[in-house]
């Protein structure tokens, strides 16, 4: 009998293919000078509407810069895309380390997918606190939808900032509905705590969680839960299906006790199994249940302006701290009062105050 093939995976090693004899270095030159060029926002605006992949990548990429040159042109570019946003739906996914967040959003993205839907994954990685590197490979775990054509996804490593998520997360999301992407979907880190970034940047928060690894009420903590639209008990399958069940029973009783939302909406909780694909289908009509209640009353756009507001704060905050640090008349301030405070010679709140005062002063000036 004939053997039938395995399955490719993006994971086999594939054939290397050998170097020509002779090279040109005419040819080298070009590549190179191309690959260096950087296209206008005009050309980058113009791609993105046009569903270009590489021109949405590219400004993405620009955007997430720290060059202060490229600042100006990515907010060009972000402008330009603008009027053409506003016009999908916003799902934040958060969990535990080990809950299997990647493979939920494969099996949910290519549930979308075959409904017609054009899916952009964000997915935010963890940064090393000590080499600040991020390993970025939601694209590997996420191997069968990054294949779809329906499908983008654009791994960004969380750097710095407060709950995990890329600092520019807020207007890759801009970029991506104006290439045409109708359900935006944001992974966070899942470190379980400061959440309030990925909360303030969605229509949905949806929680997963999974049972039998200890105490289900050890994994009920208000504020996650607060914030939580839904929670779905992930790996609900094989023995894991009864603890599942009786995990979310205990979910349930525990949602009872918190107060209701402003928008009238009761969050549910189920279970599904990422592997199986078994209640993705429920997961999704939870969601269609949720916007339907949201979009028929002014909660929907009052939270889009409340959202909007807050990240017109969170940059002047951001911008505030960049100019500081980066002013050069306070470096040598900061190393003597770094000093001071260290040998106990000033308090951290006095460092604090000096420097401040003497940025402004020198700013007014």
């Amino acid at each position: 009998m004939k053997a039938t093939p395995s399955q490719k995976s993006a994971l086999n090693e594939k054939a290397g293919i050998s170097s020509p004899e002779m090279t040109s270095d005419k040819s080298i030159a070009t590549i190179q000078k191309f690959r260096r060029k950087q296209p206008a926002a005009a050309e980058l605006i113009s791609g993105i509407l046009n569903k270009n992949r590489t021109a949405l990548s590219r400004a993405i990429t620009l955007i997430e810069s720290t060059n202060s040159i490229h600042f100006e042109k990515a907010n060009e570019v972000i402008n330009g895309c603008l009027p053409h946003s506003n016009k999908s739906l916003r799902i934040g996914i958060t969990g535990v380390p080990g809950v299997g967040k990647s493979t939920f959003i494969e099996s949910f993205g290519k549930y979308l997918t075959s409904l017609g839907k054009n899916v952009a994954v964000l997915a935010v990685d963890p940064s090393s606190s000590f080499s600040k590197g991020s390993i970025l490979g939601d694209k590997t775990r996420m191997e069968e939808l990054v294949k779809d054509p329906n499908a983008f996804i654009r791994p960004s490593a969380s750097g710095t900032t407060l709950g995990g998520v890329a600092r520019k997360t807020r207007e890759t999301i801009i970029l991506c509905e104006a290439a045409g992407f109708d359900t935006i979907v944001i992974e966070t880190v899942g470190v379980g705590q400061s959440e309030t970034a990925v909360h303030s940047m969605v229509d949905f928060f949806l929680l997963l969680k999974i049972a039998g690894a200890g105490d289900e009420l050890q994994g009920i903590k208000r504020g996650i839960m607060e914030m939580a639209d839904a929670i779905v008990i992930n790996k609900s399958d094989g023995d894991n299906i009864k603890k599942a069940k009786l995990a979310k029973v205990e979910f349930n009783r525990a949602l009872h006790l918190f107060p209701a939302k402003s928008s009238g909406w009761i969050p549910k909780v189920s279970t599904c199994s990422a592997i199986t694909t078994e209640g993705i289908p429920e997961v999704w009509e939870t969601l269609t249940s949720y916007f339907a209640l949201v979009k028929s009353t002014s909660f929907f756009d009052e939270k889009r302006q409340s959202q909007n507001q807050f990240w017109m704060f969170e940059t002047i905050n951001e911008q505030l701290q960049s100019q500081f640090y980066n002013n050069p008349n306070m470096i040598d301030q900061i190393e003597s009062n770094k000093t001071a405070v260290q040998n106990n010679q000033k308090s951290p709140f006095e460092a604090a105050h000096e420097l401040l005062s003497f940025y402004f002063e020198k700013d007014i000036k």
